[in-house]
């Protein structure tokens, strides 16, 4: 059986930021890295549930919502994968840097009403803020690509 691409990278050598790949089907996943992998800083389940709920309703509301396939989390709760067509690293850099306090500037979290969530009671509202803030500050230090 084949690898797939993100078990294909040296989780060691990767620190947190931005990253990109394109498949053969024109999706470009994007690995939004919170934190360094296998360094014992995880990000808790209950704020990583929240981060979802507050980042797929921005993103799936702002001007490029017809570009976002998919945003969750990773298993690993070392950050998250977007899924896009259309929209280049900069673009996506952009969106983040735009949507990011945007969700954090919200005072409840979307869609965690018992009907419609599986997990409702599992939110962190105030650490999922916690973890935007940081990886936000991430973000500024990410270079746009020529």
């Amino acid at each position: 059986m084949e690898k797939i691409p993100s078990f294909q990278k040296d989780h060691d050598h990767l620190s947190p930021g931005l990253y990109a790949q394109t498949d053969k089907n024109g999706i470009t996943t994007f690995d939004l890295r919170f934190k360094k992998p296998n360094a014992g800083d995880y990000i808790s389940p209950k704020a990583l549930h929240t981060i979802e709920h507050l980042l797929a309703t921005v993103l799936r509301n702002s001007e490029k919502k017809d570009d976002i396939v998919y945003f969750g989390p990773m298993g690993c709760r070392t950050g998250f994968y977007l899924l896009t067509l259309r929209l280049s690293f900069n673009d996506v850099l952009a969106l983040l840097k735009k949507c990011i306090p945007e969700a954090m500037a919200l005072d409840e979290v979307p869609g965690s009403k018992r009907e419609e969530c599986g997990n409702y009671l599992e939110h962190d509202l105030a650490g999922a803020k916690e973890e935007l803030a940081a990886y936000l500050k991430i973000l500024e230090g990410v270079e746009a690509k020529a």
